[in-house]
Formats: C-alpha cells, structure tokens, sequence
C-alpha cells in the first residue's frame, strides 16, 4: 500500500518530470497536431490512464519497498535526455520521458511496478520518429504499396505502368504520394496491436503474433486499397481518388485491418485451445476494498526517504541542465550568403533555379543555392547547396537518398565512393530510359562525410565541444545522355567539382 508521504513525493516527482521534459512533450503533441500519421497520439495516454485506473486496486495492493534499480534508472534516462537536447534529437528526449516514468514507477510501487509496466511503454507508441527515419520509412513503404497496387488492378485485366510511385493507366496517371504510403495505417495499427495483445488473456507467443501482424496487415490492406483506387479510376473516373471518397475509403480500410487482428485472434483460439473470444479478451479485475493509503513505521520511512530525497534532487538538477542547454547562446558562424555564389566557374556558366514556396518551407533550411551550370558543350549539371545555420530539434537536411525514389526516379545503384579527394555517395537513378548520375555528401566543421549516421555522430561531438550545429548538403545531379556512358557523365560531374568546390569552401562556415 501507499503512505501519504509517499504518494505526495510521487506527486511532486511526476511534476518536476513534466516540467523536465516539457519541451519534448510539446513537441510530440506538435507532430500530433500537424502529422496524420501520428494523430492517434492524442488517445494513447487516455488508454495508458485507462488500463492503470482498471489496474489500480492490484497496483495498490502489491506496493513494495523502493527498487533502487529504479533511481540507477532514472540516471540512465536523464543521460539520454541531455544526449537529446544536445543532438538536437527529439526522440532520445521522449524516449527519455517514458524510461523516467519507468523508474519512478519502481521506486515508488516497488515490485507492483510490474503492473505498470505496459500501460507506460504504451507511451512509445505516441513518439514520432525522427523525419530521417520516417521519410526513408515513407519512401521504402511508398515503392512496396505501389507495385502491390498495380498487382491488385492487373487481376482485373487493367493494362497499367509502372513508373516509381506513378500508377500509369492510359487516360490517368495516379501518384503514390508520401500520405498513401500506408504509415498512416501502420502506427496506429501497430498502437492498436500492442493494446490488443495486453488486453489478450494467452502465452506470449499468441500476443507476439498479434503485435507484430500489424506491419505485413498494413501492407497488404494499404496497397489492396490502392489497386481498388486504381481500379475505381479506370471505369469511372480521376474523382474517385479525391476528396471524400478518397478519405472515407481509407478509414474503411483501417477498420478491415482491426476486423483482421480481431479475425486473427478467434482463429488462433479455434486451432488451439477452443476459447470463445470473449473468454481471452479484457481485463482481470482484482477486488479490494482497504483504504489505499496507510501509515509507515518510522524506520520504513527513513530508508525510503533516502531514495525519495535522492529522486527529486536529480529531478531537480535536470531540470537545471534543461534550463541551461535551452538558454545556451548556440555559436552561429558567419557565412557569405549562397545567392552570391559565381554564376561563371571556369568554362561553366550557370544561372540560379527558385524553389517554391511549400518545398522551401518543408525543407526549413537557413539560406541555399539551386543552380543549373553547362559546359562549352551546353552539357549541364544541377548544383544543390542546402546550409542550415542550426540544426537543433530536428531541423537538418533532407537526404536525396531519401527523396529519389519519389516521382517515378529509382535507385538503380549506390555506392560510397572518394571523389575529388573525400567521400562521397555515388548514385544512378533511372526513370524510364531516362538515367542520371549524382553526388552528394555533408560538409560543415572544416570536413566532408558522406554517411548521414555518422553525420549525426558528428553533430552531437561538436554541439557538445563546439557548440555548434550549423552544416550543409551538397548535391550535384547530370543527366547520361543517349549517346553516352555513365564514365563519361561522371567525367563531367568530376570536372566541375574541381572548379565548384574552393569556391564552395567561402561559403560553408569552416
């Protein structure tokens, strides 16, 4: 049972942990609000509050003593937490969070904690993941949905193309965008899965099975819905994947993948143990009727107020850390301005590419050049600089390895490679009979790196020595022409990075 001494600390614990982690949360809840796929967010903590209210009279009447294991914890966390703050990764701080609650669910329900366990790690479910990995998710999710689509219209004797992400169907072309690509599904689904498989009275390989059913029932649902789509065009007409109907068809889907799970539950019972599914599914109820509070023995009470006292010092000093990492005057280097980067480089004659407003906007960066140069043979060469002056709390250039495969271009070859006397990464796209050749890396701090992880690596070492997080992409793109190889496309990409490159270095902070 609880003591009112501690159910007080607790409070005052659980307080100073919110306070702690407030920008993280503040975030998630952004990411709800503004992303679909994550909008199931909002329900997650009001089931995880569920599931604990229907568990409280067992919780409370299993209460131990403190589990110093818990407080070992807790450090753990706040080590990610400030790992967080200084990569500029918002998930280590959520992650961070639930660990937090984690610990102090052990220190102040001692074994009880075991009760909890799966209502807090719910929580994991609300946390979106970083844009790094949700547009590499996206991207992989979109090209799989889509070639299964076009499998699903085939059965129909539908004659279909396809290009990437575009279904061609003749009259109608339909692109498999980034909110079709079935993530939108899968989290909440995956969400759904977990709660079901608590809720599921069986061995943990049943629950294991349900769980992760999840993914390969979004997949298929999610590309069977487009293949309809795309049947639905066909005979009546483009209206048919707009608007409305566009909308309600998705949340129809949704629903036959939560039938399935439910379907997949009874089926398992049927072949094995015979149990109707209202006898595996729901919570058990443990009665008592004691006054949750009680008082403890002098002793007890000291001991405990060891740990408790230790809590909400380390509490309270993260909290301090939070404040001075956010109030941190972050060293923001002076660069030369990308707009005035030389339209005439050697035999090289470029003029400057806008772009529109919602790419600029979803890209976030700080200043950038997007130039087209041609060589005396009017041979041309796509020059991309994206430069971030920070890239604290999620703001950092978008990979091309990422954005390729959108818009029909696929990733015939990727290599990393020395270019030019430093690393890069060497990638053919083709779409159709169409091929180009590209070169891309980071480069910021005096180096140039081409894996994007150990780019991160370096972000966090320099935001923590350095205190600095500026950097930038580069990118350069040439197309193989018909009457050419590939050797002599990248001939002509080596020739201008020759030229392009010192000049480059005037205008990327060293």
């Amino acid at each position: 049972m609880l003591s009112y001494q501690k159910a007080s600390v607790f409070i005052v614990t659980l307080v100073l942990a919110f306070i702690t982690y407030w920008g993280g949360i503040a975030e998630a809840v952004r990411r709800w609000n503004v992303q679909e796929e994550y909008s199931h967010g909002f329900l997650i903590p009001l089931v995880s509050l569920y599931i604990l209210w229907e568990k409280k009279n067992l919780i409370l009447s299993s209460v131990t003593r403190p589990m110093w294991s818990g407080y070992f914890l807790i450090l753990l966390s706040l080590l990610v937490y400030i790992l967080g703050e200084l990569s500029a990764l918002f998930i280590l701080i959520q992650y961070s969070f639930v660990m937090t609650l984690v610990g102090l669910s052990m220190i102040f329900l001692g074994k009880a904690s075991r009760y909890t366990l799966a209502p807090i790690l719910l929580l994991l479910f609300a946390i979106p993941l970083p844009y790094v990995i949700e547009v590499v998710l996206t991207a992989k999710l979109q090209l799989v949905s889509s070639w299964l689509g076009v499998q699903v219209i085939r059965l129909f004797d539908i004659p279909v193309y396809l290009e990437g992400n575009i279904i061609d169907l003749g009259v109608y072309k339909l692109q498999v965008v980034e909110a079709c690509s079935g993530l939108r599904y899968l989290f909440p689904l995956m969400s759904l899965g977990f709660i079901a498989a608590y809720f599921y009275r069986a061995s943990f390989w049943k629950k294991a099975v349900i769980f992760l059913a999840t993914i390969p029932i979004t997949i298929l649902m999610n590309s069977f819905r487009i293949g309809v789509i795309g049947v639905l065009v066909d005979n009546w007409g483009i209206a048919q994947a707009e608007g409305f109907l566009h909308d309600f068809e998705g949340w129809i889907i949704f629903m036959a993948c939560a039938g399935l799970l439910a379907l997949l539950i009874w089926l398992m019972e049927k072949l094995t143990t015979g149990n109707s599914f209202a006898d595996v599914f729901g919570v058990e109820q443990y009665s008592n009727t004691k006054s949750i509070f009680q008082e403890e023995d002098s002793s007890s009470s000291s001991r405990n107020m060891v740990i408790f006292s230790l809590t909400v010092l380390t509490l309270v000093s993260s909290f301090g850390v939070t404040h001075y990492i956010d109030n941190r005057q972050e060293i923001i280097p002076e660069h030369n301005a990308l707009v005035n980067f030389p339209m005439k480089l050697d035999e090289w004659t470029g003029y400057q590419l806008p772009l529109n407003n919602e790419v600029e906007t979803k890209l976030a960066m700080t200043d950038y050049l997007l130039a087209n140069y041609q060589n005396a043979q009017k041979q041309t060469v796509n020059f991309y600089v994206a430069y971030y002056e920070t890239q604290r709390k999620g703001e950092s250039p978008h990979s091309p390895r990422v954005c390729i495969p959108g818009g029909g271009w696929e990733i015939a070859a990727f290599d990393r490679i020395e270019a030019n006397g430093h690393p890069a990464n060497r990638v053919i796209i083709k779409k159709g009979t169409q091929e180009q050749l590209v070169y891309y890396w980071f480069q910021g701090h005096g180096r140039i790196v081409a894996n994007e992880y150990i780019n991160k690596w370096y972000l966090l070492q320099d935001s923590i020595i350095k205190n600095r997080t500026d950097g930038s992409l580069v990118r350069m793109v040439t197309m193989v022409a018909d009457n050419e190889t590939v050797a002599q496309a990248e001939q002509r990409l080596l020739s201008f990075m020759q030229v392009a490159e010192p000049k480059l270095k005037q205008y990327i902070a060293e």
